[in-house]
């Protein structure tokens, strides 16, 4: 794994499967060189295009949170949960780590501005985040978390993990959609 990517990622080390943390890594490797992005502009830019000019919460930030309060809920699944409802902990944090990571090919920059570049407008992150992760040997479970994380993912049934990332992902952006329409 590369040191700007566990720069960007020291969620990575909580993946206890060292192949499952080696594929999570690689996707975002892969990523990072297929993007006009860089680092410095995914702690810059901001972590949606809907919520307007005026959001300052950054895409990492953003990303970020969604793992953390993945991983926490997670933890509280399988401390009330763990019998009936078990939680598969690497699972839920690499594909919370990989929801977004079809963005970095969704997103182009214009004017210093981050906006749906020619490749976003054909396919969303959840579709190429999952083409990037099958790239690097990421697993289906996490693929599908991937895959299902947005709108997309009403069409099918979600695992445990995917529904946990899925609302981990949008509680942290629907108030900000509502607040700064």
């Amino acid at each position: 794994m590369n040191a700007e990517v566990l720069e960007l990622w020291p969620e990575l080390l909580w993946i206890n499967d060292e192949s499952l943390r080696a594929a999570t890594a690689k996707t975002w490797e892969l990523a990072l060189e297929k993007s006009v992005l860089t680092v410095k502009d995914l702690n810059t830019i901001p972590f949606t295009l809907l919520c307007g000019p005026d959001l300052k919460v950054t895409f990492m930030g953003h990303k970020r949170a969604v793992v953390h309060i993945a991983k926490d809920c997670g933890d509280q699944m399988n401390m009330f949960f763990k019998e009936d409802l078990p939680v598969n902990m690497d699972v839920l944090i690499a594909g919370s780590i990989l929801a977004d990571v079809g963005k970095l090919l969704e997103y182009e920059l214009k004017d210093g501005k981050s906006v749906q570049g020619k490749y976003g407008k054909y396919l969303r992150h959840p579709f190429s985040g999952v083409s990037l992760a099958e790239q690097c040997g990421v697993p289906a479970e996490v693929c599908h978390i991937i895959a299902t994380h947005a709108g997309e993912g009403d069409m099918v049934k979600r695992t445990t993990e995917a529904f946990v990332v899925h609302h981990a992902d949008f509680m942290t952006f629907e108030p900000f959609k509502d607040r700064l329409k």
